[in-house]
């Protein structure tokens, strides 16, 4: 057998270096080919990483949430079968180097994700961010009940032969001793110094106790599973014993006591997308145009669809209505669905919809497109919406899958909000924004051309264009044939 080292492996679209989020294995387990072991955050995603090799994991080199260059060592694993085997390719045992962080023997990058490979361009990385000041400059905080301090992890090591616990799913862990065992019938961890662990913790709760200077293994956890808790470090700060476990209900839920400001790191999803809105809002000349309809045919449609058995296992929403309204809409004004070269100084119109749906989600704004939309029919296009949002919220969606849009619409409505002036999303021309539909007192025609007051639904759509290639006639009738396909969904069947 041979240890050898997995390099964090190249994600593609230009990305350089990945954020590690949780770990799936822990030293000590057994892996096959293509098992997952981590989970990454790039600046677009969420990704999971398989090895490609089958043995038992020795070592992770990188604790969670920390930032690494693509090719630097993640985990070092050993190898079954992998001695003496030189048609495996990679016979020679690579001992891990701790201190440099590479291994003996020059390991190559292993691109193992599927599409994914070395890409021209990425060869040279970003510059490290500084190491954070050492902790050892700051007086360390002695144990709890005159327990002496525990070992940091780079003082401790896991003993030959000895299990370390793993953390629980969807915890963050600290770099601090681990339980040495736990009580019968998995019971409350006991913490020893003598194996080199972690504690256990949620990932607000470690921040919480980084941003004051707290070191996780000097507090006790309350909780019968080991973890600790908010409240356990509030108890440890205040020098007093532990509270129950029912009294962190009683926290404050803003800010703390003499707590005036709150620091949010921007990486990940959240740092590109600033970067791309700033790029876009100052490169793009914007303009924005609002209209307001009645949507009550619409609203109509919508109900008669969830009752149709053809949609019953699919989600309708006006949002889809919205979205096959814009596809018809940009076969009436093809010029919409275009971007601008500014090397070539030309104008690239698209023959083909990659329609963007912005998505909220906890890591950020994303926008993940559905590919060729001008293609599909109400239930297609019903099913890629549900599939779109549902990836996306769950963080599960491809860099693939967020690039090549080339039009998007936002959906500030169901967060109860009437409009917007959205910045356009980098390399598209135009972005719907699609407003809280409201019953509201609205002046209706007859069939008699007599005007009368009634209560219909009405919402607003607003849309922001580039200037530099759409000019006011086209994004004005662009927008107006939205909305009179919402306004009456049966002119669809005419203009479609």
């Amino acid at each position: 057998m041979a240890v050898k080292q997995f390099n964090l492996p190249d994600p593609g679209e230009g990305l350089v270096e990945a954020e590690i989020v949780t770990w799936k294995v822990k030293a000590g387990d057994t892996v096959k080919t293509n098992d997952i072991v981590v989970e990454i955050e790039t600046a677009k995603s969420l990704v999971e990483l398989p090895i490609p090799w089958e043995g038992t994991v020795v070592e992770l080199l990188v604790e969670e949430g920390t930032t690494v260059d693509v090719g630097a060592p993640i985990v070092s694993v050993d190898v079954a079968g992998a001695e003496g085997d030189p048609a495996d390719g990679s016979a020679t045992d690579l001992v891990p180097d701790t201190a440099s962080g590479s291994a003996a023997g020059g390991e190559e990058r292993v691109a193992n994700l599927v599409g994914y490979g070395p890409s021209a361009g990425t060869t040279t990385r970003r510059k490290r961010r500084p190491a954070a000041p050492a902790a050892a400059a700051a007086p360390e905080p002695a144990g709890r009940g005159g327990e002496p301090p525990r070992a940091s992890r780079l003082e401790t090591s896991v003993a030959a032969g000895g299990e370390s616990p793993s953390a629980a799913p969807g915890f963050d862990t600290d770099s601090a001793s681990a339980p040495s065992g736990s009580t019968s019938g998995g019971g409350a961890w006991s913490y020893s110094t003598s194996n080199g662990g972690k504690a256990l913790a949620k990932p607000p709760v470690r921040k919480f106790a980084k941003d004051r200077g707290i070191d996780l293994s000097q507090v006790i956890p309350t909780r019968e599973d080991g973890v600790i808790s908010r409240a356990d470090v509030e108890a440890f700060i205040a020098g007093g014993a532990p509270e129950a476990p029912a009294a962190a209900a009683a926290a404050p839920t803003y800010g703390q006591a003499g707590e005036r400001e709150t620091r949010i790191p921007v990486k990940g999803v959240r740092k590109m997308t600033a970067q791309a809105m700033v790029g876009s809002a100052f490169t793009a000349p914007h303009v924005t145009e609002f209209i307001t309809i009645d949507v009550t045919r619409t609203m109509e449609l919508v109900e008669r669809l969830k009752a149709d058995r053809e949609f019953r296992d699919v989600k309708v929403t006006p949002l889809l209505v919205l979205a096959k309204a814009l596809c018809i809409a940009i076969r009436r004004n093809p010029g919409m669905n275009a971007t601008w070269d500014e090397q070539a100084q030309e104008i690239v119109q698209k023959n083909y919809v990659n329609l963007g749906i912005a998505a909220a989600t906890p890591r950020g704004l994303l926008v993940p497109n559905i590919k060729d939309a001008q293609t599909m029919d109400l239930r297609q296009l019903a099913e890629a919406i549900g599939a779109l949002t549902t990836t996306a919220r769950e963080g599960r969606t491809r860099p693939a899958e967020m690039s090549g849009g080339t039009i998007t619409i936002t959906n500030v409505g169901v967060f109860g909000v009437d409009t917007g002036t959205p910045i356009i999303n980098p390399g598209e021309s135009a972005i719907v924004c699609f407003g809280a539909i409201r019953k509201q007192p609205w002046v209706v025609t007859d069939a008699d051309g007599n005007d009368e007051l009634a209560i219909r639904q009405v919402t607003q759509l607003s849309v922001s264009f580039d200037h530099r290639l759409i000019d006011g006639e086209l994004g004005s009738r662009f927008l107006a044939d939205v909305a009179a396909v919402l306004e009456d969904p049966s002119r669809g069947l005419v203009w479609g």
